[in-house]
């Protein structure tokens, strides 16, 4: 018995799930990504994270991952801000073989009680959006990015500088030229920065 879910944020990383997970590129229609889930850290600071909301005519690239059921209350654990959305198989289309997902692919989003934009109590975390940015372009290169960065709203939220001391608990490594990369799109997406408090 497996589970299939469709990942629009940190789970197109492959480094934050499982090896063993089965991971198909795709595009899935009528969504859109947004700055729009807030809560709290372990850690006790403040973070916006991504959710989508159902959008007529849009389109996101992601990923449609398939693990083994068992592993879904460890999934469930770590998208605890998130309720499931089932049966989203009919929108998602495989790059490949351009074919719909199956009946019983899910995705998550945020929870009625996380749902508001993020803020400087709330910012993106640097460390968070990295992950995110380095799996869109391990899977589509630079141009992955540019989408992520055209499909989402909510860049009027601050991003937080933790990329040297992150707060996100996935977070990856970037090398020197990724990074640059990285930091010169978000420049000229015209992002805000907050500094990491020591």
């Amino acid at each position: 018995m497996t589970i299939t879910y469709f990942g629009y944020g940190s789970l197109v990383n492959i480094d934050t799930i499982p090896a063993t997970a089965e991971v198909t590129p795709g595009r899935l229609s009528g969504w859109l990504r947004e700055w729009r889930v807030c809560g709290q850290g372990d850690d006790g600071q403040g973070r916006c994270a991504l959710t989508v909301r159902p959008e007529p005519g849009a389109e996101i690239w992601g990923v449609m991952a398939r693990e083994p059921r068992e592993r879904l209350p460890e999934l469930e654990t770590r998208e605890k801000r998130y309720v499931k959305v089932d049966a989203v198989g009919v929108s998602f289309r495989c790059e490949a073989q351009q074919a719909p997902g199956p009946e019983d692919l899910f995705l998550f989003k945020a929870a009625p009680e996380h749902l508001r934009w993020g803020c400087d109590k709330h910012p993106i975390l640097q460390s968070y959006l990295d992950c995110v940015l380095a799996g869109f372009f391990r899977t589509w290169g630079e141009r992955g990015i540019d989408h992520f960065l055209e499909t989402t709203d909510g860049w009027h939220v601050p991003v937080l500088r933790d990329r040297t001391r992150p707060h996100y608990p996935r977070p990856i490594t970037l090398d020197a030229e990724l990074a640059e990369l990285i930091d010169d799109k978000l420049s000229d997406h015209g992002i805000s920065y907050l500094n990491n408090a020591e």
